[in-house]
């Protein structure tokens, strides 16, 4: 128990020492404490946004089903397209026909197949205006697939979805902007000049793959064609396997009819792009990866010029308590005994520094919560890895100083002046 009591004793004294050293040396204890904040807030943010990412892309697969697949005219691609064979030959792969839409639904295996055209225009309702809003078209399977909560009012039926009527249903924020507090249903808006009825309102489960939650009106595919004036060969497909179906048999079947139906011989290459979760997954997984190494670059610089002014801070220290080392070897101290002290002085300094980046990187999350569709938040992981860092490197880059004054003389310390 003494010994236990004499180790606490050290702690506090270390503690208390380099706080006194912080308000003797205003400037280089700041910018020490500068430095590991700026790395503990560097960490702290970016893992809450991508914590928040993460969540974002878990509820939107989870929305579609953890079987559903998507059929696009173009792959997912980030390379370098010059518009050779060599480089992008998807540029000439046909748009997805009406044709072969139908065939896909009357296979067994599939139990709804959803046309979806992402579109923009100019939303209006008497006075007021939506310059530039998303408007997207979807088929009667929007409800089957996404199954969005549209209260008050309804989705437009599969009639209304081949028959290509003029009615929409918008999101809560269209609803207020528009319409303030007064019930949108039955009300008319115009898109791009046409008069469309407003027969439902939905919530929009905005997320960070969808862009967010904004101002959005859902019509069918054939209306946001024929009356908006958007192209036809920009339509993409979702398709939903039968319950107990394998995921992997419909993208067969599907496959198999697509390329039959387009004449592709077996050695070609498919003229289609078939999109599943997992595809999604890994190219986000590619994306935030980078932004992860970044993360650790970033946070890596702002510990080193912390741990720089440990140091720098410690060994001024050292030199300004020669005699009182002395004096306390005189007295007994071990060299662990002082080591142990001037470590402890190291990681307060620095555990003040990252205590301080916790809480500017906490507002740095709320912040991103108020004013972006990335629900942040801080997993507890990277509170304990902050901190643990910031201790550390106060520990790594206090080491040089804390040996310096555990190796003096106590003879030639009690004459130093």
């Amino acid at each position: 128990m003494s010994a236990f009591t004499t180790r606490l004793s050290a702690v506090a004294e270390g503690v208390r020492i380099a706080l006194d050293a912080v308000r003797a040396n205003k400037v280089r204890a700041g910018l020490t404490i500068l430095g590991i904040a700026v790395g503990v807030f560097v960490v702290v943010a970016i893992s809450a946004a991508i914590h928040g990412i993460n969540q974002s892309v878990a509820n939107d697969f989870a929305s579609t089903g953890p079987t559903t697949f998507f059929v696009s005219r173009y792959p997912i691609s980030f390379e370098n397209c010059d518009g050779s064979d060599g480089t992008c030959a998807w540029l000439r792969n046909p748009p997805i026909r009406p044709n072969e839409v139908e065939s896909l639904r009357r296979l067994p295996s599939i139990e709804a197949v959803g046309e979806r055209l992402d579109w923009g225009t100019k939303v209006k309702y008497r006075e007021r205006e939506l310059p530039s809003a998303s408007v997207e078209g979807y088929s009667a399977e929007w409800t089957t697939i996404s199954a969005p909560e549209v209260y008050p009012g309804r989705a437009f039926t599969s009639a209304e979805a081949r028959t290509g009527a003029r009615v929409a249903v918008i999101t809560t924020l269209m609803a207020t902007r528009l319409f303030d507090e007064s019930d949108p249903v039955g009300k008319s808006v115009t898109l791009n000049g046409v008069p469309f009825e407003v027969i439902g309102v939905y919530k929009d489960n905005s997320s960070f793959l969808s862009g967010g939650e904004r101002p959005k009106a859902v019509i069918p595919v054939q209306s946001l064609i024929r009356y908006v004036g958007a192209r036809a060969s920009g339509v993409s497909l979702a398709v939903k396997p039968r319950e107990g179906v394998a995921r992997d048999i419909a993208l067969d079947d599907v496959t198999a009819t697509l390329r039959g139906m387009r004449g592709t011989r077996p050695r070609d290459e498919s003229s289609f792009a078939i999109i599943t979760q997992d595809k999604l997954l890994e190219t986000y997984n590619s994306i935030f990866g980078m932004f992860f190494l970044v993360m650790i670059a970033l946070s890596a610089v702002g510990l080193i010029v912390g741990g720089v002014g440990v140091v720098a801070i410690m060994m001024i220290s050292v030199t300004e308590r020669t005699r009182e080392i002395g004096v306390r070897k005189a007295l007994g101290a071990t060299k662990a005994t002082i080591l142990w002290q001037f470590l402890v002085e190291a990681a307060t300094l620095t555990g003040i520094g990252g205590a301080i980046g916790l809480f500017v990187g906490w507002l740095g999350a709320l912040g991103i919560r108020s004013f972006t569709p990335i629900q942040a938040s801080i997993p507890p992981m990277a509170v304990v890895v902050a901190l643990g860092a910031s201790a550390v490197t106060g520990i790594l880059f206090g080491m040089l100083p804390a040996s310096r004054a555990a190796r003096l003389d106590p003879v030639d310390a009690l004459r130093y002046e």
